[in-house]
């Protein structure tokens, strides 16, 4: 079996594969595993390409890293569900360890910043979502979802439009209601170690894709890195062919061909990007004719235009003595001030090797990233000496800006997301743009790649 893409849906479809028996060849073109969520190395700095947190609702991720013997505990660190920003706002929303729903009732009691008005219409809230078990007859936008339940603006500001943002990655003038629903359902209206936030210790890459390649190699499969995938060739006995090219990222002189295209693999997992999926299914041929199967190929991701949406994680080094007075803050973010940033984390707290380095996450990055770099930077320093009210913040020792640029897809109302099933026997697609649940999330993700290795069950 053939898995092409190692990213996080990749290696979960590489890693399922190998449970049921059989022998896997995982194939990424760049260097390293995790896609979208890995560790980078930067002028000798091992950082990752995101700053990234998981809830306790992400079964699929957790039992994924436990079979993988990730040590849970050490890997994550879980803290209560918790919006808290710093001096300027006050605002303190954080959830006791009491049975669900006893959890969001007391941290809605105890919330500090919030109103009388504020706390009635976050009671009305989920109340009412836990009514209509958190489906919509129709989906909306997140704003238009507020607006009808009656959300207060300062609700809106410093609770709702940060989590939908969070989450989806989407502004909530544009975000999926029903999606956001989902998430608010499998976390809020769970049980109560779902709700919980867990903020990854060690980098992305041994969070999960390093462990996960380890276990394909003990499983008798094999990883292959700097190799990308062409064009795949159906055989007269049904099995497939990859034409490959080695890429100027594999430790080589210059581009050639690469092995693997003389390997026949009995099916296919293509857990790549939704361009690079459609430009394969669209290539893919039958037997020696070479006959173009773009007929059928292409309807699995006919007409999906997906719009992207950015991440940028600006990291900013500071002495050793600087700390936050916990792992992260939420920030409140206004790009008509220049204040990009949503939430700051200090890594210090999360690694020990990482004291004096903050973390500064800025979801549907599209403004910021109109700027130059080193304007953002001074913007976000700026934020921060201001909002945490800390004039040492506006000085820091190094930056780097990290900005994934198709980081996620737009999560809007009624998109529509293709099957992990295609219409060619033998292949099937993995990848967090897959129809799911889920927004765009590492648990969509490997989600998708443990449903498009269950076809060969």
């Amino acid at each position: 079996m053939a898995v092409i893409g190692a990213g996080w849906a990749g290696c979960a479809a590489a890693v399922t594969l190998c449970q049921q028996g059989h022998q896997v060849t995982l194939i990424e073109a760049s260097r390293t595993l995790g896609g979208r969520a890995r560790a980078v190395e930067v002028d000798g700095r091992l950082v990752d390409n995101g700053q990234h947190i998981l809830l306790g609702a992400y079964s699929a991720c957790l039992e994924l890293m436990r079979l993988l013997r990730i040590d849970l505990k050490e890997a994550l660190l879980r803290l209560p569900l918790q919006m808290v920003y710093p001096h300027q706002t006050g605002i303190q929303f954080i959830a006791p360890k009491l049975p669900a729903p006893l959890h969001v009732l007391f941290a809605l009691m105890s919330a500090k910043g919030l109103s009388g008005a504020d706390k009635m219409a976050l009671a009305r809230f989920s109340t009412t979502a836990r009514w209509i078990d958190w489906r919509l007859h129709q989906d909306c936008t997140v704003a238009e979802l507020l607006e009808r339940y009656e959300q207060t603006e300062n609700l809106c500001r410093y609770m709702w439009n940060p989590l939908c943002i969070a989450a989806l990655n989407t502004p909530p003038e544009r975000a999926s209601a029903q999606v956001f629903l989902n998430v608010l359902r499998d976390s809020l209206g769970a049980k109560r170690a779902a709700s919980d936030m867990l903020i990854p210790r060690l980098d992305l890459s041994r969070l999960l894709p390093d462990a996960a390649a380890e276990f394909i190699r003990q499983h008798g499969g094999q990883v292959i890195t700097g190799v990308s995938i062409q064009s795949l060739k159906q055989q007269d006995n049904q099995s497939w062919r990859l034409e490959s090219l080695r890429t100027k990222l594999a430790p080589t002189t210059a581009i050639e061909a690469d092995p693997i295209t003389n390997q026949q693999f009995d099916g296919i997992v293509i857990a790549t990007s939704a361009k690079q999926a459609q430009r394969l299914l669209s290539a893919a041929t039958i037997d020696s004719t070479n006959q173009s199967r773009s007929d059928t190929t292409q309807a699995s991701l006919t007409n999906l235009e997906f719009v992207y949406e950015p991440i940028s994680t600006c990291y900013l080094q500071y002495a050793e003595s600087l700390k936050l007075d916990r792992p992260f803050y939420a920030l409140a973010d206004d790009p008509q001030q220049k204040h990009w940033a949503q939430f700051i984390f200090d890594r210090g707290q999360l690694n020990p090797a990482q004291t004096g380095l903050m973390a500064v996450v800025i979801s549907a990055s599209t403004a910021a990233s109109s700027h130059a770099t080193s304007q953002v930077i001074a913007d976000i320093c700026r934020q921060l000496a201001q909002q945490l009210q800390n004039a040492a913040f506006a000085t820091p020792i190094w930056t780097q800006v990290i900005t994934e640029k198709r980081a996620t897809f737009a999560c809007t109302p009624n998109l529509k997301r293709p099957a992990n099933q295609t219409e060619i026997p033998g292949i099937t697609l993995a990848g967090d743009f897959t129809a799911s649940d889920y927004p765009a999330t590492l648990e969509s993700a490997v989600r998708s790649g443990i449903e498009a290795a269950k076809a060969w069950i």
